[in-house]
């Protein structure tokens, strides 16, 4: 379903996404300092793009491994000049370049570039070369600029970081603002167009941040954004289905909000993702509920103490509901907004997410600014 959307806000988007600007030189140029960047490496490369960065060790592909199809077509060659590095912080989850440093950057710069920066979070808990063949690519083809950041903690014990999902926001604001000076130095002027896009958590993060830092960006696309608020949110579905699932209660999986036709999803889902991600977004928001346990008990059945499959957010300490509304989301966007969502979602449900983030956004009176598709 495409829902009505005011006709400047769409040819906006378009423009934003599409059209060319004035292409720069096509040669790297001198590299230009990364400001706060603790390290940084320039490399002028032939190709940006995977099909380079893959042979030349710039990217890792078990980052991006089963985000996009086999069938998608080879990416355009890209010549410019690589730059990774990391923010400070103290936390080390993050192994790649031997570094054990999180707050881990990319930043792409192509030779011929069209004046536009796309910035990226990461998906999942997965570091900072994930959106490298799904977004990556193509924004590199059309002359894009493009950063992403790994979100400032990574893998699924990311909630033994202090700063869980908080830090994702502001890392990914502190990489945007980082970035568009670095195109300035870099290539002599200022990006014109600024855009965030991502998936999944890093949907999450385009929604946040049009809502709360909406004077660093011109427009954002979300792929089935994560839906934080106090009223929807994982913690309060994914026990519902750990409940009713193993149970063979039907009913009770559609009650909770996954849609008719999606059954064939819900074993892979079982097994891999309801489970983990419940317990893990659990602890980083809620360590109480478990005690001295870390993640609580994988695949605990109903009825065993401590089980995340009997979690009841809404019951819980006004300590929690406070650490969910540091991340929650409003509704009120501040500049277009693209949300893409399949019907058939197993792990955040179109009905308890998008759906509801799209109403969230109507009752703010941005619905003039958003444009989705189901």
């Amino acid at each position: 379903m495409l829902r009505r959307f005011v006709p400047t806000a769409v040819g906006l988007l378009i423009a934003l996404l599409l059209s060319p600007v004035t292409a720069g030189a096509a040669t790297c140029r001198p590299a230009a300092r990364v400001p706060g960047a603790e390290l940084q490496e320039w490399s002028c490369l032939d190709d940006l793009s995977t099909a380079g960065t893959v042979a030349s060790g710039h990217t890792v592909p078990a980052d991006w491994a089963g985000l996009t199809a086999s069938t998608l077509p080879a990416p355009t060659p890209v010549p410019g000049m690589q730059v990774d590095g990391y923010f400070p912080d103290t936390s080390t989850t993050n192994t790649h370049h031997g570094w054990n440093h999180d707050s881990q950057f990319v930043l792409r710069l192509p030779a011929h570039w069209n004046g536009g920066l796309v910035v990226s979070g990461t998906p999942g808990n997965r570091a900072q070369y994930a959106n490298d063949r799904a977004i990556a690519d193509y924004v590199l083809a059309q002359g894009y600029a493009f950063a992403a950041t790994d979100k400032g903690n990574t893998g699924v014990r990311f909630f033994t970081d202090p700063g869980g999902v908080a830090e994702w926001n502001f890392r990914l604001t502190q990489l945007t603002v980082a970035a568009k000076a670095t195109l300035a130095r870099y290539y002599g002027r200022p990006p014109v167009r600024t855009l965030a896009a991502g998936m999944s958590n890093g949907g999450y993060l385009v929604r946040w941040q049009l809502e709360n830092r909406p004077g660093l960006y011109d427009g954002g696309v979300d792929w089935e954004g994560t839906l934080w608020s106090q009223h929807d949110n994982l913690l309060e579905f994914l026990p519902a289905a750990l409940r009713a699932y193993p149970a063979g209660d039907h009913d009770a999986m559609l009650k909770a909000g996954f849609a008719p036709g999606s059954e064939f999803l819900w074993d892979f889902h079982y097994r891999v993702y309801w489970d983990l991600t419940q317990r893990i977004y659990r602890e980083s928001l809620d360590p109480g509920y478990d005690g001295a346990l870390q993640a609580g008990i994988p695949f605990c059945q109903s009825g065993t103490p401590n089980c995340d499959a009997d979690y009841d957010y809404a019951a819980r300490p006004a300590s929690v509901h406070r650490a969910v509304e540091r991340i929650s989301l409003t509704g009120r966007i501040g500049k277009p907004l693209i949300t893409l969502h399949g019907t058939l979602d197993s792990l955040l449900p179109i009905s308890r997410d998008s759906d509801v983030y799209d109403r969230m956004i109507g009752e703010a009176g941005r619905a003039g600014l958003h444009r989705y598709y189901r």
